[in-house]
């Protein structure tokens, strides 16, 4: 109950005191670049807080976490193919009611794109805008528990070998201790199998994670 009651404060005053907040994480960040990798909507959102333009194709999109590890563990590979639209989802035998398309072996789902020409037209150039930045120190990974986020998955992701990386879930687990792996135990007690989508996520994030601190790395 006490925890319930802190949380609910906290995000109250961080709401009434967005604007204030904003701009002392913006200031806090100065002109320092980064590029957001992640495997949700959590990504556009941090780029919305520090009002920065998109310079990742990861925005308003997911992919599944073995998919994400997958494209992650040769990165410049496949970041340099084409996309590929396909018409049904190797994780559903439900046809998708928004664009999906291919990186070879890899299935990305643009759940908040219209169409195949919005996906393909964005895709290409923010990955265009994402390359400019050539130091990967500057890349920040992130990746969740929803959409087969499982132990396994989590693993692989923190054996990658990119300097700033963070995971969120519902458990802690004994193989990722020491890792920057952060339990989000709002969602258990909502009765949840994974932590919330990637904007609710992002209002949770501030409980557990400084964002600003990450960044300036």
């Amino acid at each position: 109950m006490i925890r319930k009651l802190n949380v609910f404060i906290c995000r109250k005053f961080r709401k009434i005191f967005q604007n204030y907040l904003c701009k002392s994480d913006i200031e806090l960040l100065k002109d320092k670049n980064f590029v957001i990798i992640a495997n949700n909507c959590w990504g556009s959102e941090v780029y919305h807080w520090f009002k920065r333009p998109y310079n990742t194709p990861f925005i308003g999109l997911y992919l599944n976490g073995p998919c994400f590890v997958k494209l992650l563990s040769n990165f410049d590979r496949y970041m340099a193919l084409e996309l590929k639209f396909i018409t049904s989802s190797d994780y559903s035998n439900i046809a998708p009611d928004y664009p999906v398309a291919k990186l070879d072996d890899v299935e990305i789902h643009f759940l908040h794109y219209k169409s195949e020409i919005e996906a393909r037209e964005k895709w290409t150039r923010r990955t265009s805008r994402m390359l400019e930045e050539s130091n990967m120190d500057n890349y920040f990974f992130k990746i969740c528990d929803l959409n087969g986020g499982c132990e396994n998955v989590l693993k692989k992701f923190h054996n990658l070998p990119f300097r700033n990386k963070v995971s969120f879930g519902i458990k802690n687990y004994a193989s990722l201790k020491g890792k920057n792996h952060i339990k989000i135990v709002e969602s258990k007690k909502n009765k949840e199998e994974t932590v919330p989508n990637g904007v609710k996520l992002f209002k949770l994030t501030f409980l557990y994670f400084d964002i600003p601190n990450w960044l300036i790395n």
